[in-house]
């Protein structure tokens, strides 16, 4: 019953679908009847799909729907492209794709529906099957939730499996020969007697080339390409600085704008402005425009710094929020309450869960936490025009282009199709970027600023400060765990409640415009879908409804409810007095993919739970935790001391990860890093404090990172797999805090349940 409540709720989230339709096939993600004019084409370049336009020059130009922000993504997609097309990774270039339905998010989106990984069941299956279609329907594009390769792994390798067999067909019928005698090898068709580069190809037999109707891919074992460890593409204009992020606006256009915003917006999260004292003009700003956030004002200058230090010194009274008398006491203690006195909503129950003596019990807890990107929120847009020829062009980053678009002209009163949108790199994202609040806000300041008939480019930016105080938090959490063990130490019952705010149910309104009710499978993705054979257990979530705007953080509900379930399940292993990787393989027995991950990363790591001392003499302890997301299985081992002062170091990280087939091993390893860096800064000192219902961090003095000299060193191990591709922009990052934690408690004795970790 509670997994057709979940799948009914999935396709509420779409709308109500017809009788039928259930049954038809998946609508294939090639083309549509819009692509060829959405596609745009110059000096004789040939479209034979939505994806790939082929030039006279030998150039293959992919339309990119993602947005870069780190993940090597950009390196990736383009080795699918080279690969299936036997062409050079250089011949491969990115255009920003339109923005149609055609390039929607299929698998990110879908795979939101709450069902565990390994369950095949009959209602599992359609659920999955059916959301996939929902998605294709509705083309949101979305750069997210790890699934850019997973999402155009198989839509990419048709395009240029077909755009291969169409060009042999094309030149086998001008040649006189049978397609299967001609040969690609780096972009030159050969029959053992004649040759001709792709770009030729494309000059002279480019308007009879028509697309083929059946094609074959590559096999993994024939791949040349893929699977190798291969430079990213982007890096050099990343280190010269002639990469374009969003604040880099003049760059893009070879123009600076002409004016720039800077921002003041209340303190307490949803106030609004009651009285102001200034000689200066200002645009006082709504709450976003129903996108989330507070009310404020805007000072427009010719110059940031100008408009910023004008801001400095204006004189604001707000207005009373609806965060006002929420502090961390009061937030905490109605996560308590909620934990304690409500059985909440299961997510997973399995056997006999009739009350019996529990052998041992423990609460766990992790704060808000905030995404602090390097590149701050901005915008940058330029009006045009006047009456119905009135357009938009934005600049920013962004992980929604079609959201951002959609917000910026309910913003300008224009039509959606008369919003250009331009995104460039992204300084980081992680979640936050899936918000469309900077895009509306700074369209209704150039909506002041230039009226209806001035053309113009104003450039928003946020300060520090503001975006650390106004952004859409990982959601603070609680959870209570109970298990009961046999003589052997064996777990026989589990039992896991959890209590926090939800994620989806207030990003759906806010940014999509749809309502979701019901659970929202990223409160309690990591504890319901865990791979563990407990005899026994029953997983549930208490949605606790606060003030305090959430969203989506790196790794989402795993970045938290990994630390509790093994954590959990370290002090379980310690009570059985067995060794915790040999523990965690009693519970996987039906499980071969994590059981790889386990005695791949046991033999890297040299696993045996304590070390010799580091060379300044402080002991150092191994740590353990598994876990999955996304796809894709991560066991870390982390290596760790502590001083005299108490302070947690960390020396060496050891990762196994199963993430399907690898196709940039040089990527997967950056991913793991960086995630590793991502998930030790939150594990030492993520938080954010709220005190009625003010953010108390402001910048990195104090909400801390981690620094250079604290970074690891960091191996990663890679389980070769023939799988389709996995996610990894995320799996690396919930494994980390438990795997610390269960370090410093085999040296300290400290059982640490609070994040971020703290000795006494």
């Amino acid at each position: 019953m509670q997994k057709r409540r979940f799948f009914l709720m999935g396709l509420g989230a779409a709308g109500a679908l017809a009788v039928g339709w259930g049954v038809m096939p998946a609508r294939q993600r090639l083309s549509d009847k819009a692509f060829g004019d959405a596609l745009p084409k110059v000096d004789g370049q040939v479209a034979l799909n939505a994806w790939l336009k082929l030039g006279t020059d030998g150039v293959v130009t992919l339309a990119m729907p993602k947005s870069e922000m780190g993940q090597g993504i950009f390196t990736a997609l383009s080795m699918i492209i080279a690969e299936e097309l036997d062409i050079s990774l250089s011949a491969v270039h990115l255009e920003p794709s339109p923005i149609a339905a055609i390039y929607g998010n299929v698998l990110g989106l879908s795979e939101g529906i709450p069902f565990r990984p390994d369950d095949e069941s009959t209602l599992a299956r359609t659920a999955r099957w059916t959301m996939q279609k929902v998605m294709r329907e509705l083309g949101i594009m979305m750069t997210g939730g790890s699934s850019s390769v997973k999402d155009l792994w198989l839509p990419l390798r048709e395009a240029a499996a077909m755009t291969r067999a169409s060009l042999i067909n094309t030149l086998a019928k001008d040649w006189g020969v049978d397609p299967l005698n001609i040969q690609i090898t780096e972009g030159v068709f050969s029959n053992g007697k004649r040759q001709l580069s792709l770009g030729d190809l494309i000059q002279q037999l480019g308007k009879k080339i028509e697309p083929a109707t059946s094609y074959r891919l590559k096999p993994i074992s024939d791949f040349k390409l893929m699977g190798k460890p291969i430079p990213r593409t982007d890096i050099d204009g990343k280190i010269n600085g002639h990469a374009a992020f969003g604040m880099d606006a003049s760059a893009l256009d070879g123009k600076k704008p002409d004016s720039y915003a800077a921002v003041l917006m209340s303190p307490a999260r949803g106030g609004w402005v009651a009285k102001v004292d200034s000689k200066t003009a200002l645009v006082l700003l709504p709450n976003l425009n129903g996108h989330g956030g507070s009310g404020g004002i805007a000072v427009v200058a010719k110059s940031y710094w100008q408009a910023k230090k004008t801001l400095d010194d204006i004189k604001v009274e707000w207005g009373a929020a609806e965060t006002s008398g929420w502090s961390n006491e009061t937030i905490t203690q109605a996560l308590r309450t909620a934990l304690d006195k409500e059985s909440g909503f299961t997510y997973y129950s399995k056997g006999d869960m009739t009350p019996q003596p529990m052998s041992l019990s423990a609460t766990y807890s992790a704060p808000y936490l905030a995404h602090a990107t390097m590149e701050p929120m901005n915008a940058t847009i330029n009006l045009s025009g006047t009456g119905s020829d009135r357009k938009a062009t934005i600049w920013v980053g962004t992980q929604v282009p079609d959201l951002a678009r959609a917000a910026a002209a309910k913003a300008l009163g224009l039509a959606r199709e008369n919003v250009i949108m331009k995104v460039p790199f992204l300084g980081g994202g992680f979640g936050r970027r899936l918000e469309v609040d900077i895009v509306a806000q700074a369209a209704s300041i150039a909506a002041s600023t230039f009226g209806a008939n001035k053309e113009g480019t104003l450039q928003v930016i946020w300060s520090r400060e503001a975006d650390m105080q106004h952004d859409f938090y990982r959601p603070a959490a609680m959870a209570k765990f109970e298990a009961r063990l046999d003589k052997n130490g064996n777990v026989i019952t589990w039992v896991n409640k959890a209590a926090s705010q939800h994620i989806v149910p207030t990003y759906f309104p806010r940014n999509v415009g749809l309502p979701l009710i019901g659970p929202d499978k990223t409160s309690m993705e990591g504890a319901f879908d865990q791979p563990y054979e407990f005899t026994n257990a029953h997983v549930s979530h208490v949605a606790v409804d606060l003030p305090i705007p959430v969203g989506f953080w790196r790794s989402v509900g795993h970045s938290h409810q990994a630390f509790f379930k093994e954590s959990f399940l370290d002090e379980c292993a310690h009570a059985a007095k067995a060794d915790p990787l040999a523990y965690r393989r009693a519970l996987l027995n039906n499980h071969p993919r994590h059981l790889a991950v386990l005695d791949l990363l046991a033999k890297k790591a040299g696993w045996t739970g304590l070390l010799s001392p580091a060379k300044d003499g402080l002991r150092i302890a191994q740590g353990l935790a598994l876990h999955e997301s996304f796809g894709s299985i991560v066991a870390i081992v982390a290596e760790v001391s502590v001083n005299n002062d108490q302070e947690i170091r960390i020396h060496r990280i050891t990762a196994a990860v199963d993430c399907g087939f690898c196709i940039n091993p040089n990527g997967v390893a950056q991913q793991v890093e960086s995630s590793i860096a991502f998930g030790l800064s939150a594990a030492l000192w993520g938080k954010i404090d709220f005190k009625d219902g003010k953010v108390q961090q402001s910048n990195f003095h104090d909400y801390r990172v981690l620094r250079m000299s604290e970074m690891p060193i960091v191996e990663t191990h890679i389980v070769a797999s023939t799988r389709a591709p996995e996610g990894m922009g995320e799996p690396a990052l919930p494994p980390v805090a438990p795997a610390v934690a269960n370090a410093v408690f085999t040296l300290t004795g400290q059982r640490l349940r609070d994040l971020p970790l703290k000795l006494a």
